[in-house]
This record gives C-alpha cells, sequence and structure tokens, in this order.
C-alpha cells in the first residue's frame, strides 16, 4: 500500500512539474536579444514598441564584438541575436561547434559605385581607373557589382570568391585599383571611380541614397549571402516569440523606419518569395 501510494504520488509530483512548465511555456513573453549598437539595436528599439502591443517585452544587450553574440544564444542566456550575416554564422558554427540557425533576413548593407573624378557611369571610357577594396569577401562584391553594370564579365564560377584573375571580358580596358578597404575613400579625386560598402560610403561623405551611381539590390547573389539574420539556437524557430520577433522586424513599420534613417546605408532584405508576394498584392490593389 506504501508503494502505491508513492508511485501515486510521484505521478501527481510528475504531472504537476509538467503543467508548471508547460504554464511557463505559454506565459514566456520576454524576448531577450543580444545586438550589435548600430543599426541593429536601433532597429530593434523601434521593434519593441510593437512587440508590446502583442505582449511581448523586448530586452536588448549591446554587445561590442562578434564572439559574445553567439555564446549567449547558444548558452541559452539570451533568446535570439542580431548582428552577422549568413556565412559568419555558417562559419562559426563549424568552427565552434555551435548550432545556431538563421530565423529571418532582416536587412543588408549595400555596396555602391560611387563618382571618383566622373560623376556617371554613361561617361566611362577606355582606360579608367576603379578602386575596390582588396580584401577577399569585399573585392568579390566589388567585382559583382561592376558586372552587374556591364563593367567586366567574370568567370562563370567565380562567384563570391572573384578576384581580378576571374575577369574574363574588360570592354573598356578598366584598370581595377586594390585597396585596403578603408583606403579607397581617399583616392576619389585619383581614380574614375571607386566601389565602398556602406558605412565608408558616408564616413567619405557621400549619400548612398543619392550619390550611389550603382548598388547592391536584394535580389542580388551579394545580398542575397550578406543579408543581416536573427539567429536562435536550434530547435527555437517556431517559439511563437521568435516569430513574432521576425514577423515585427520584417513588417512595413520598420522598413519604413530605415529607409527614413539610414540614407540608403542600410537597406530592409525582401527574400525571393516575399518580393513575389509584396508583387501579387500591388496586382491586387492596382485591379481594384
Amino acid at each position: 500500500m506504501k508503494r502505491l501510494t508513492a508511485l501515486l504520488l510521484a505521478g501527481v509530483l510528475a504531472t504537476g512539474a509538467f503543467s508548471v512548465n508547460v504554464l511557463a511555456e505559454e506565459e514566456d513573453t520576454t524576448i531577450t536579444v543580444a545586438a550589435s549598437a548600430t543599426p541593429h539595436a536601433e532597429i530593434l528599439a523601434q521593434a519593441g514598441p510593437l512587440l508590446a502591443e502583442q505582449g511581448y517585452t523586448l530586452e536588448v544587450t549591446i554587445f561590442d564584438d562578434y564572439i559574445q553574440p553567439n555564446e549567449v544564444v547558444e548558452s541559452g542566456d539570451f533568446d535570439a541575436n542580431y548582428f552577422q550575416h549568413i556565412p559568419y554564422l555558417n562559419e562559426y558554427n563549424e568552427e565552434n561547434g555551435t548550432h545556431l540557425v538563421n530565423v529571418g533576413g532582416i536587412h543588408y548593407e549595400p555596396f555602391g559605385i560611387y563618382p571618383g573624378t566622373k560623376d556617371s557611369l554613361d561617361d566611362i571610357e577606355d582606360g579608367d581607373t576603379i578602386a575596390v577594396p582588396n580584401d577577399t569577401t569585399n573585392e568579390a562584391r566589388a567585382l559583382l557589382l561592376l558586372q552587374d553594370n556591364g563593367i567586366i564579365t567574370l568567370a562563370e564560377d567565380a562567384g563570391l570568391d572573384a578576384t581580378i584573375n576571374d575577369i574574363v571580358e574588360n570592354p573598356y580596358n578598366v584598370e581595377i585599383v586594390e585597396l585596403e578597404a578603408a583606403q579607397v575613400p581617399r583616392v576619389v579625386s585619383e581614380t574614375s571611380y571607386v566601389v565602398l560598402n556602406g558605412n565608408y560610403a558616408l564616413e567619405a561623405g557621400f549619400s548612398v541614397a543619392t550619390d550611389a551611381l550603382a548598388y547592391e539590390t536584394s535580389d542580388s547573389e551579394a545580398a542575397q549571402t550578406y543579408v543581416n539574420v536573427i539567429a536562435v539556437k536550434e530547435g527555437n524557430e517556431d517559439l511563437a516569440k521568435i516569430q513574432a520577433l521576425v514577423e515585427v522586424l520584417k513588417s512595413d513599420e520598420i522598413k519604413n523606419f530605415i529607409n527614413a534613417t539610414y540614407d540608403g546605408a542600410v537597406i530592409p532584405f525582401e527574400d525571393e518569395a516575399e518580393a513575389t508576394e509584396a508583387d501579387a498584392v500591388a496586382s491586387e490593389a492596382d485591379a481594384e
């Protein structure tokens, strides 16, 4: 009889513990996010009130390095982070044995072609010089952007590993000047054009929105690859609060904030599915 009572009591306790855990999960409305200061934490600050309307409390902690934000999500101390692009996330997982996954692309920071001694790509001539960053990732993005605008053609399989050795057609015989990224803005008076990422463009006094002669679009290979994402620990992708966070960050309100604040240096990301859906909605509106 004592044994039966003990078993029944154990069952009640186990059931009670299970109920408490379920209740705790249902009532878990705090979303903790590790983020870089700019633009990530600034964007999250705009998302906070929108999430509050849905009953969630957003707590953002700013980190000034690229290691701890992943560590605290892997450990479970934070629900998510917002600071990195997909190649960095994949490399981090591979090197550290972590289990972090992308749950949504939010924005990208586009490369642009800017004026040097010439103010229009229509003025490009034989022998013009174009300054580009010389590090592997940024040089490839610069070369792909030049290709997208008909200035050069790269080997078919070059992709995001492209270097100047992959140039197979150069109809204008442009000279590609390779410089350390921070040095590129300093040669605007010496080269025909320069190719810069958003932060260096702003430092050089360029308005990304109005001065860029061309820039990466959301459907470009680079933008699709280097989109900044919300990352969580594998297994937490479908949590209601994570889905709410991503949905708000991809909302029109946040897109409008990004567009109004960063002068084109930060652009809301839309993947192909989102773009298709937006086009369909626009078509329906036009039909009405």
